[in-house]
């Protein structure tokens, strides 16, 4: 048995989502730490509504006292239509995006956000969602490899790059 439970996030609880999502992307480096309050204040303003519509849906992971210890979260964003995985009809409709995965440091190495990610997984089948997608860090990489996610043919410009 284990010593946690999974639950939904609830539509007043951006602000810890916000946090786990600043901590995710502190853990890769990509916070200065003069932006980490604007990062946490604008997830959290802009996580508050797509909350409050649907468009983001997410689980926690909490301990016996009920402290949040994890989460996972899935931002439900429109595509245009596309060729099926299966190759045999046209997919129309949302994607879920999996975002702001994080696991407490004390609580790492215990299984939790596998746990996290098997309940979004459930979710996305029982929704009908065609697929999911994300983008892995160094550290999240072989868990989503061994939960079946494979690499895509993603890339990433940015307009202050040059050839």
């Amino acid at each position: 048995m284990s010593d946690y439970s999974i639950r939904r996030v609830t539509g007043h609880e951006a602000a810890i989502v916000a946090r786990h999502r600043l901590r995710m992307f502190q853990d890769m480096g990509q916070v200065p730490e003069s932006l980490a309050d604007d990062l946490q204040q604008a997830s959290e303003r802009a996580l508050a509504p797509l909350l409050a519509s649907g468009e983001y849906v997410g689980w926690f992971a909490v301990d016996g006292s009920g402290a949040v210890i994890a989460g996972a979260g899935a931002h439900i964003k429109a595509h245009l239509p596309r060729i099926a995985l299966s190759g045999e009809r046209v997919a129309q409709g949302m994607v879920p995006l999996v975002v702001n995965v994080f696991t407490e440091p004390d609580w790492r190495g215990r299984g939790v956000a596998r746990a996290l990610m098997r309940e979004l997984m459930t979710w996305a089948i029982a929704e009908d969602h065609e697929r999911v997608v994300l983008h892995a860090s160094d550290d999240g990489r072989p868990l989503y490899v061994s939960l079946g996610f494979v690499a895509t043919n993603e890339m990433l410009w940015s307009p202050g790059t040059t050839a």
